[in-house]
């Protein structure tokens, strides 16, 4: 049942939800593996992590990434928050960014919303009528000092408010919205492995620094909707309009 994945009011009230156990530790735990691979770093030898961030990427969808990607309990917290149909299904987690207790953390912290429309020459950019909302798939265990992502809860609305009716360019956006929200109560996306994250197009988040002892392996990829996001959409995600 859709109540057991996901609480649509908690979404449309706080511009969030959590999907707790969108697939199983044990293929997350294999996933993060494999990306250990692909850096060429072990956890086993924590001297040789000298970067605060190392991006990583799944790009082929292949063995416990597909599996991930794949969640069922993700297809029914979409299908209730855009509608069956509503939402275009993905092969592959995307981009990775593996964040390491190192000092100075990267200077990436800022507050902001994604890219969510394309231009008419293909660059994206931000506006008010999103084509994404942004999915956040945790890989390793994530505590309150483990660099989790932060959210301002209830910005959706704020934002779909200072959004004008022209698309804008990253910097520009994140300004406003950063001024536009800067009231609002910061929440923590932690958990465990196979656990997710669902974010409205327009709720606003940022970076944190890593103050703990353990990488942080999280992916964040775009869910690419249907149809442009607007007032007269039927799904959970018009709330900011109601």
């Amino acid at each position: 049942m859709v109540d057991d994945v996901i609480d649509v009011d908690a979404f449309i009230r706080d511009g969030y939800v959590k999907v707790e156990r969108a697939a199983p530790r044990q293929i997350a735990d294999q996933a993060r593996d494999l990306l250990w691979h692909q850096m060429g770093l072990s956890p086993a030898r924590p001297q040789s992590w000298t970067q605060p961030v190392v991006w990583t990427a799944d790009l082929t969808g292949a063995g416990p990434f597909g599996e991930l990607a794949s969640s069922v309990r993700l297809a029914a917290a979409l299908d209730a928050m855009c509608g069956a149909g509503g939402w275009q299904p993905r092969r592959a987690l995307g981009n990775i960014p593996v964040r390491f207790p190192v000092h100075p953390p990267a200077d990436d912290r800022g507050w902001h919303i994604d890219l969510n429309t394309p231009d008419s020459t293909g660059a994206w950019m931000v506006s008010d009528r999103p084509h994404t909302m942004l999915l956040l798939t945790l890989l390793s265990e994530v505590g309150p000092d483990d660099a989790p992502t932060r959210i301002r809860a209830g910005s959706h609305r704020d934002v779909a408010t200072a959004l004008g009716g022209e698309p804008v360019d990253a910097p520009t956006a994140g300004a406003m919205v950063d001024a536009a929200t800067c009231d609002r109560p910061v929440a923590h996306a932690t958990g465990v492995p196979g656990d997710m994250y669902l974010l409205h197009p327009f709720t606003v988040h940022a970076a944190d620094e890593h103050r703990g002892s353990t990488p942080r392996f999280m992916s964040q990829a775009p869910i690419v909707l249907t149809e442009p996001l607007g007032p007269d959409s039927d799904s959970a995600l018009a709330c900011v309009w109601r």
